[in-house]
């Protein structure tokens, strides 16, 4: 998965306006306590960091 694939995931999601909030302040506990512009930033793939979001807002599988 490719950055701006993760971000259109989001967008589709939370909205495009919200999403990049969210990303900034929300902390996802399965990224290590990070937010998911900071685990990004660090370098964990974006495949990863949506897996993670995903599970922490409870999407559908179908969402994968």
């Amino acid at each position: 998965m490719r950055h701006t694939e993760f971000w259109a995931r989001l967008d589709d999601t939370l909205g495009r306006a919200y999403s990049r909030t969210w990303a900034e302040l929300t902390v996802v506990r399965e990224l290590g306590g990070r937010t998911t512009r900071e685990a990004l930033d660090a370098g964990v793939p974006p495949k990863q960091v949506w897996a993670a979001v995903r599970r922490h807002l409870e999407l559908p599988d179908s969402e994968r």
